[in-house]
């Protein structure tokens, strides 16, 4: 449980340094009030109550406002940040996600943990809601003998226990004008495409929303073959069109725009590169072993007729999709390092390049955790791209919303 003092601290968006230095005490007393340890003077939680008011009041308010569900490590908020929305609800359950999140999102508000915990009422109204929810497969047809004489209606019946029950329940609640959703591409084939035609149904005929899905590849914004289903849902009827996408050619990226050009041209970072020359940290290199072990697996496979194997690439080639068991071994993306020389993984920097995030991104977890949540991350520019044709139906219909009491008067 998070103390008063850190989430202070939080808010303020306060190093433990900064803190010090401000407060005017050591670091070790910083380090103790947010363990718990000591409890600080009331002085220095006055101080730290008032320069976190002062900072939630300097927050711009955005264009619209909207909710970050099963967030991770916040791909989607950057998308919608991008074309002026303001997130008012975070929530996500990994506790090295939320790490990650707290650190690039300095919000005057926890994040909450798991969803299905957390009441629709207890939510802030919003006017979109955005989720990269789970697919957990749906009940449909085999209802539980329990349930067989107090049959729930519609989709309470039918995505009871699955984790997009949550977000058909908030935007039952809510209302909102907008939502986006996205998910694996083979969501749409699912258990031979009834787990979408729920979806499809739950979204637009029990809750009235338009629906609009497209699978868009990654590969026209970053290097990397990525297919990802998008659906975009409206409350009411808007011209909104997918056509109106503006996608680069694909592949015009390739990986030497994300790896470490290890020419001096970039400074060090932590220990993904090292010495003059920011060369990648040799801990990322394919011991013989793990390589060897590699090498004799794919030719196993090709032996079989299978298409099993690793994934070699060099800085002129598009990457295969990165997934979040990359952490195990690299094999779908390992680099060229040269004739003779075994290959490398990837950095955790240099993933994040791939999924879209900009340097400025912070790392604060250990490189087996990064590289689950960039692998389980949207790639950002994508979704960029569909909040900005998104944004200008958005407006509409908040406007519309806050026009129609006034009509109503009128009449």
């Amino acid at each position: 449980m998070e103390t008063e003092f850190e989430t202070l601290l939080r808010q303020t968006g306060y190093t433990v340094s900064e803190a010090a230095i401000k407060l005017g005490y050591s670091e070790g007393h910083i380090y103790r009030w947010k363990r718990g340890d000591e409890k600080p003077r009331s002085a220095v939680m006055t101080a730290l109550r008032a320069e976190a008011k002062m900072r939630a009041r300097s927050q711009p308010d955005g264009a619209f406002t909207f909710i970050d569900l099963f967030a991770g490590i916040g791909g989607l908020r950057r998308a919608m940040e991008s074309v002026g929305g303001r997130c008012v609800f975070t929530s996500e359950w990994d506790k090295y996600a939320q790490k990650t999140y707290q650190e690039n999102f300095r919000d005057n508000r926890p994040i909450e943990g798991d969803i299905r915990e957390v009441q629709a009422d207890e939510i802030l109204p919003h006017d979109v809601l955005v989720a990269g929810f789970p697919c957990q497969p749906f009940s449909i047809a085999g209802v539980s003998k329990k349930n067989a004489l107090g049959r729930l209606h519609g989709f309470l019946d039918e995505t009871q226990g699955t984790l997009f029950f949550d977000v058909l329940r908030i935007l039952s609640y809510h209302r909102p004008a907008a939502f986006l959703l996205e998910n694996v591409k083979n969501l749409k084939s699912h258990d031979k495409g009834k787990t979408f035609d729920v979806i499809q149904r739950k979204l637009t005929e029990e809750l009235g929303y338009t629906l609009h899905t497209r699978i868009i590849d990654a590969g026209h914004f970053v290097p990397q073959h990525r297919e990802r289903i998008v659906m975009v849902g409206f409350r009411e009827k808007v011209p909104f069109s997918f056509d109106n996408l503006q996608l680069p050619a694909y592949g015009g990226k390739r990986l030497k725009a994300i790896l470490h050009p290890e020419d001096g041209s970039e400074e060090p970072e932590t220990h993904f590169t090292t010495g003059p020359l920011a060369a990648v940290s040799e801990k990322y290199t394919l011991t013989d072993k793990l390589w060897q072990y590699l090498q004799d697996y794919a030719a196993k496979h090709k032996a079989k007729g299978n298409g099993f194997g690793f994934g070699l690439s060099g800085p002129d080639d598009i990457a295969r999709t990165l997934s979040a068991r990359y952490y195990k071994d690299g094999s779908e993306i390992l680099i060229k390092r040269g004739k003779g020389e075994n290959p490398r993984r990837l950095t955790p920097r240099e993933c994040a390049r791939l999924m879209g995030y900009g340097d400025d991104f912070v790392i604060p977890v250990s490189d087996t955790q990064a590289y689950k949540q960039f692998g389980n991350s949207v790639a950002v520019p994508v979704f960029a791209e569909v909040a900005r044709i998104m944004r200008p139906h958005i407006l509409s219909l908040i406007a519309k919303q806050e026009d129609t009491p006034a009509q109503a008067e009128v009449g």
